[in-house]
């Protein structure tokens, strides 16, 4: 029942954020409202199942706070730097596409998710595929490096920087 509540709250909180500059009377307009309400009731009844152990690891006000940290410090200017290097790589024809494997050694869904989308935001690497056995992730990169092919699956620095430390702060 808690799972279920927390999942409510979580989803209702969502509708908010997305709904704030909808309607005329904003997020207060009580039709909105109860239409979150019933999203919100609707979603966490139909993931209920799918909310494995500990997940009251995402109510933590600390890992809130170390995701926004994330988002606007490192991730920001990982996104940032990514960008000037595919408008560089664009401009000069100086591309060298290929899969690479990364062993980023973490533990549970919700860091290996993180650490995947974060990889897949930032212009220049896609996670293409996920190892469920050992958790490493495939990783379409733009510019291959062949110097670096020996240490890329335990160090994983040159495509996805300190993402994974982070994923591991905030998910672990």
């Amino acid at each position: 029942m808690a799972r279920f509540a927390a999942t409510s709250v979580l989803a209702f909180i969502l509708y908010l954020v997305l709904t704030t500059a909808t309607g005329s009377v904003g997020i207060w307009n009580p039709i909105e409202i109860a239409i979150g309400v019933a999203f919100a009731l609707l979603v966490a009844a139909l993931t209920r199942n799918l909310i494995g152990d500990g997940w009251e690891r995402i109510l933590s006000p600390r890992r809130w706070v170390l995701f926004v940290i994330y988002l606007l410090g490192p991730f920001l200017w990982a996104m940032t730097k990514a960008n000037v290097d595919v408008v560089y790589r664009v401009i000069t024809g100086r591309i060298k596409p290929g899969i690479v494997r990364i062993s980023p050694e973490l533990k549970n869904d919700a860091s290996i998710t993180l650490l995947a989308n974060s990889i897949t935001l930032t212009p220049g690497t896609l996670t293409v595929e996920v190892d469920e056995k050992t958790n490493d992730l495939f990783i379409h990169w733009i510019n291959v490096d062949e110097s670096l092919l020996e240490r890329i699956p335990r160090d994983c620095k040159p495509i996805c920087g300190g993402f994974p430390k982070w994923a591991r702060r905030i998910a672990e």
